[in-house]
C-alpha cells in the first residue's frame, strides 16, 4: 500500500474483518464485523445496542482490527472509536451503501443499530507476499506512530555479523555496526537472541 487512503479502501474491500475489544473483566474479545464505509480518514461500522460489543465500545472507546487481502497483505488498524451523532441519518446511509443489511434488519429494525467510526489511530500494512516482507505504518486523525521492532545500540555492537547471517528476511546490513531495515523486519527477535554482545534491543 502506498498511502493511508489505499489502506482504508482495502479494508472496505475485505469488508469482513476481526474487531477486538476488552470486556468488563479485562478479557480480550474478538468478532467479525463488516466495514460499512470508509473515507480518506475514517472507517465506519455499526452494531446493535444489545450486544456486548456495543457495551465494550462505549466503555473503552478503543478497538483493534485486522484483515487479510486476497494477495496476502495484512492490514492492522488500532484506534479510538467515536459514537456518531445523528444516528438515524448514519444508519440510513450505511444501509444505502450496504443493501444486504435489509435482509438482516428489515424495516425499522435497523434502528436498533448504532453507527461508529474510527477516525484517529494507526494502520499498518504488512505485505507477506514480498521478499523481504514490506511493512508500512500510517497515522491519521492526529495520532502518533509508536516505533516497534528492534534497534541496534551502536555503542555495544562489534559489527560481528552474526545477526545478519541469522536474519530470515536479510534486512540487516553491517556498516561498521549492524543496521536493521525496519520496513522489512518481521519483528521475530532472532537477531536479539543471537547477538553475542547484547546490542539489539526492542524499541
Amino acid at each position: 500500500m502506498k498511502n493511508l487512503t489505499e489502506c482504508l479502501q482495502a479494508l472496505r474491500e475485505i469488508k469482513d474483518i476481526a474487531f477486538a475489544t476488552v470486556d468488563a473483566e479485562g478479557n480480550p474479545q474478538v468478532r467479525i464485523v463488516d466495514v460499512m464505509m470508509v473515507d480518506d480518514n475514517a472507517v465506519y461500522f455499526c452494531t446493535s445496542r444489545g450486544k456486548y460489543f456495543y457495551e465494550e465500545l462505549m466503555a473503552t472507546k478503543k478497538v483493534a482490527t485486522v484483515g487479510l487481502t486476497r494477495d496476502w497483505m495484512m492490514l492492522r488498524l488500532n484506534g479510538e472509536v467515536t459514537h456518531l451523532d445523528d444516528q438515524k441519518e448514519w444508519i440510513d446511509k450505511i444501509f444505502e451503501e450496504n443493501p444486504a443489511m435489509n435482509d438482516v434488519y428489515p424495516g425499522d429494525a435497523r434502528y436498533i443499530l448504532d453507527a461508529f467510526c474510527i477516525s484517529k489511530g494507526n494502520i499498518e500494512a504488512f505485505d507477506l507476499a514480498q521478499h523481504p516482507i514490506d511493512r508500512q505504518t500510517f497515522a491519521f486523525g492526529g495520532a502518533g506512530i509508536k516505533e516497534k521492532g528492534f534497534e541496534v545500540k551502536e555503542k555495544y555492537c562489534t559489527g560481528c555479523g552474526v545477526c545478519k547471517k541469522q536474519c530470515p528476511q536479510g534486512c540487516i546490513s553491517i556498516k561498521g555496526t549492524a543496521h536493521i531495515a525496519s520496513e522489512h523486519c518481521l519483528h521475530c527477535g532472532l537477531c536479539r537472541e543471537v547477538c553475542p554482545s547484547g546490542a539489539i534491543k526492542r524499541k
